[in-house]
């Protein structure tokens, strides 16, 4: 019987040293498994690893659409009754229409205060108020406010006067050579004794042509019955258009129309 229990003890004391020997803790373990992972020919098998691609669906690229922006419209200029302004040119000359070549009315000295109570639709001359009303051009005055928002009165309510001597011309026509304009229309001879001096011109002729996209009035004058218009361009919303006024010292007959020619269609 005792022989029989220390067999027991020895064997109990045998099985405990082999699980406190170093050398096999979890890691060793590990190893030891991959190392009895062999191929039949006793070479240690090495798994491949394929690499994988973290983006296994390709990403659509992004589409970036702009924003819509907004159109900026103008706010036009509210319309005043009239304006202050001083002379500032030596002597300023005030005539009876938008332009250097009308009949002459009376002269404004520097410094002289007046009131303007209008403007042209597309130059640089404004209407003078005062017992007789007349035209001066706006560079040389300096002006309390913006002369843009003066009423147009030209044309329309502001008048020439009207020549008790001389009728009209009965036509007028127009051809056109690329952007230049020949007008001709029927000549209407005045006396000598009809000029106001020298400098006049017998014919005015009143054009508003197109320049850069913009309307752009102009007066020329002349003492023959045909002029050319050198610059009108294709591109205004509003149509080029003319006139011819006959001009003696009393005053001009008109206006006759002219019949603008328009630009070819392509």
């Amino acid at each position: 019987m005792k022989k029989g229990y220390i067999l027991v003890l020895l064997i109990l004391m045998t099985f405990s040293c082999t699980l406190s020997s170093p050398g096999q803790g979890p890691a060793d373990s590990a190893t030891a498994s991959a190392e009895a992972r062999t191929t039949s020919t006793g070479i240690p098998h090495t798994e491949t690893l394929t690499p994988v691609s973290p983006f296994e669906t390709p990403i659509p690229p992004v589409t970036f659409t702009p924003l819509p922006t907004d159109t900026i419209t103008p706010t036009p200029l509210p319309i005043v009754e009239s304006l202050k302004a001083k002379v500032t040119a030596d002597l300023l000359t005030c005539r009876y229409g938008p332009g250097a070549e009308y009949l002459y009315l009376y002269a404004l000295r520097a410094g002289a205060n007046i009131k303007l109570i209008g403007r042209t639709d597309a130059n640089n001359w404004v209407w003078v108020d005062g017992t007789r009303k007349c035209w001066v051009n706006a560079k040389f005055l300096y002006i309390a406010g913006d002369k843009m928002s003066l009423p147009v009165v030209y044309p329309g309510i502001a008048k020439l006067p009207a020549s008790p001597y001389y009728p009209p011309s009965a036509w007028a026509k127009a051809v056109r050579k690329e952007d230049s304009v020949q007008i001709t229309w029927e000549a209407v001879p005045i006396s000598p004794g009809k000029y106001e001096d020298e400098n006049m011109h017998q014919y005015i002729i009143e054009v508003w042509r197109c320049e850069n996209g913009q309307i752009v009035f102009e007066t020329l004058g002349t003492n023959f019955p045909f002029i050319t218009i050198a610059n009108d361009e294709a591109g205004c919303t509003t149509p080029s258009h003319g006139s011819v006024w006959v001009q003696e010292k009393h005053g001009f007959a008109g206006p006759t129309e002219i019949p603008w020619p328009p630009y070819p269609t392509s």
